[in-house]
């Protein structure tokens, strides 16, 4: 019987035709793309001629398409709308893959066929390839002797089933924690729209309460900021906050501890003293030393800033009568404070927000005028789910750039947070143009309702959107350099440059409109947001430092040492680091902390912080260059969003900028200087 999924697409950019795929088809697609692509690799090291770039190196980067379009397609789904199915099938697949890779990255006889291949007669993207090829096959073990390579092994196939049940647990215990609340009344402060969500949730849900406010990712949830019912409040941050910890079918700490513990093992065999000093190496970052010599210069100012809004909390809380200011206060007061100190009350900018004009007057309309690119909305062209849209991208000279998906509401099959990934990764060596696509978590409003956005999640478009450039606009040769496969502590820099746009004048001024009457959002209203920008960033600062520093204590913990106390462990951290969670919660906590334990973020949350340098650095020079034109989106699009990883990321920016990076931009953004 044939398999969709084993063929290219014939729509158009290969956009994979979900609806000729099924379940069903899910694991024979992966061990048939799994068998195609180890014939592939056997005809490499069968043959008889001296190896070289092309019969070895570029016939790697050929191989295992098949795998790689199911992988694509199957893994978005994990992560987008993981149905039951689903789930059980990625039980299933993890671990076969994991050790697929690890019979390629592990076979000795391409190893030494990958080292005998000459450097001579290459250009600069071929003989970085052949470097990060030599370079895989050793951090994968191809060095270590047959006793060690099954053993690594074993580590990576019970890491896989790890990651995969974290991630699965993690999305069940969300659901379930979701508040159920009875009484209109508990429900204060939020907008009609809100509530009339929130009684859809619960229909939708099958809840026996009239209304459910649904978890996202982050300890914070936003509802925090606005909910006047202080008992509601705590039931709210407690249910966010809990998630993992409780002793039930969903607990995620000993997942979490056991991966830390595994993964120290697989770093010792590798010769590294720390999982976080393995995982470093990869990075950008010169060394394990140097991230944490910058957080250590950033956590002290940050600290003093959030007790300094501390205090200005607990004077706005007294004067409800409350004198023991909780985490679940802090949204509250701080959105009064904003309030009251710039009259700013980000909450009731929403009318402004609206989806569809965020989207097309203010995302779309920032990169057509930087960029020159177009785009269409292909309503013939189907997605993954009924809420997915597809729009064509051109260039500013009609010529074809790729596609763009967006996934933007909420739904129970759907991970927390907000993401971008690739359906179709560009290359020339496969003549394949991208298909990237962005998800969000939006509340679905009632059928009829407008879609309004709260300001964090107008900044959440405009960042992803800076991952669908860097994946749109990728000019490389193969497909291991494509798009956003860069380094971890790299690849969050363009996103971040991205959010600029969203306040820019001009473009604030074509998008930010009230949705009923069309009216622009005020001037003065702009100028109080950008003169309140520093309200806040002490906690903000001090709460992904939190995440950041509980990270990497995780994963510098050394071999043979299995944390038997997860909770008490990540106190211990937070408070020996200079991090008080009783003031400030982490962003994440161990219990949901999916980026590092089901992520690919492990030992590299700090990329955020670390790429936010090269950001601040980088709309500097914008500023300093005119802003929005054409010039300059052209400048950072060849100079460093087409090249992926086919060039040195640092040599990247150091030739848009004219010299390396100065923190200083990011110390005075941050309220840190």
């Amino acid at each position: 019987m044939s398999n969709a999924l084993l063929s290219a697409s014939t729509l158009p950019y290969e956009l994979p035709d979900f609806a000729a795929f099924s379940d069903d088809a899910y694991l024979p697609a992966f061990e048939a793309g799994m068998q195609e692509q180890l014939a592939e690799i056997s005809a490499v090291t069968a043959n008889p001629d001296p190896a070289d770039f092309a019969n070895t190196i570029a016939a790697l980067e050929r191989s295992g398409q098949a795998l790689a379009r199911v992988s694509a397609v199957f893994f978005n789904l994990v992560m987008s709308h993981a149905t039951e199915a689903v789930q059980a099938i990625e039980q299933q697949i993890g671990p076969r893959l994991a050790a697929h890779q690890d019979g390629i990255f592990q076979d000795q006889t391409l190893f030494e066929r990958v080292g005998s291949v000459p450097e001579t007669d290459l250009d600069e993207e071929e003989r970085r390839l052949l470097a990060e090829y030599r370079r895989r096959f050793l951090r994968a073990g191809a060095g270590l002797d047959d006793a060690g390579k099954a053993r690594m092994r074993e580590l990576n196939t019970r890491l896989s089933e790890l990651g995969t049940a974290f991630s699965q647990k993690l999305l069940a215990d969300t659901n379930a924690s979701a508040l159920e609340v009875d009484d209109a009344a508990e429900l204060d402060g939020l907008s009609p729209d809100d509530i009339a969500a929130a009684a859809a949730a619960a229909r939708d849900a099958g809840s026996g309460a009239k209304y459910l406010l649904s978890l996202i990712l982050p300890t914070p949830q936003p509802a925090l900021a606005r909910l006047t019912d202080r008992r509601t409040r705590q039931r709210l941050f407690e249910a966010s906050a809990n998630r993992g910890f409780r002793d039930n079918e969903h607990g995620t700490l000993g997942i979490a501890a056991e991966m830390a513990a595994l993964r120290a093992e697989r770093a010792a065999l590798l010769g590294y003293g720390s999982h976080a000093e393995y995982a470093v190496e990869d990075q950008t970052a010169p060394s394990l030393g140097a991230v944490r010599e910058m957080l250590a210069r950033l956590v002290p100012p940050a600290v003093r800033n959030a007790e300094t809004e501390a205090g200005k909390l607990r004077a706005a809380a007294a004067g409800d009568g409350i004198k023991d200011l909780q985490p679940w206060d802090w949204a509250y007061y701080s959105e009064q404070v904003r309030r009251e100190e710039y009259s700013v009350d980000l909450e009731a900018l929403r009318p402004w927000f609206e989806l569809e004009r965020v989207l097309n007057d203010g995302v779309f309309y920032a990169a057509n005028r930087l960029y020159g690119i177009t785009f269409t909305e292909r309503r013939d062209l189907a997605g993954y789910h009924p809420d997915v849209r597809v729009w064509e991208v051109r260039n500013e000279d009609g010529s074809a750039l790729g596609l763009f998906l967006g996934d933007y509401f909420a739904r129970d099959t759907k991970s927390g947070g907000a993401w971008m990934n690739e359906l179709v990764s560009q290359s020339r060596l496969l003549d394949r143009r991208p298909v990237v696509v962005n998800n969000l978590n939006i509340s679905k409003p009632a059928d009829g309702e407008p879609v309004l956005l709260s300001f964090d999640e107008v900044v959440t478009a405009f960042h992803e959107f800076g991952h669908a450039l860097h994946g749109l606009f990728s000019d490389v040769g193969y497909p291991l350099f494509s798009g956003t496969a860069v380094p971890r502590d790299f690849v969050e820099y363009p996103s971040q440059v991205n959010e600029m746009w969203m306040l820019w004048p001009e473009v604030a001024a074509h998008f930010a409109r009230h949705y009923q009457t069309g009216e622009p959002l005020p001037q003065e209203t702009l100028d109080r947001i950008r003169a309140a920008s520093l309200w806040g960033e002490g906690f903000r600062t001090a709460e992904y430092l939190g995440a950041t520093l509980l990270d990497l204590a995780w994963h510098s913990l050394p071999p043979a040492e299995t944390v038997t106390d997860p909770a008490a462990f990540e106190k211990e951290a937070l408070t020996r680091a200079g991090i008080d969670p009783a003031l400030v919660p982490p962003r994440y906590r161990t219990g949901y902390f999916k980026h590092i334990f089901a992520g690919g973020y492990s030992a590299a949350y700090y990329s955020y912080i670390w790429s936010e340098v090269l950001d601040a650095d980088t709309v500097q020079w914008f500023t300093e260059n005119g802003g929005l034109t054409r010039a300059n989106g052209e400048a950072f699009r060849s100079k460093l969003l087409s090249r992926g990883y086919a060039a040195d990321p640092l040599e990247s920016f150091r030739e848009l900028r004219g010299r390396n990076a100065d923190i200083t931009a990011l110390l005075a953004r941050r309220g840190l200087a």
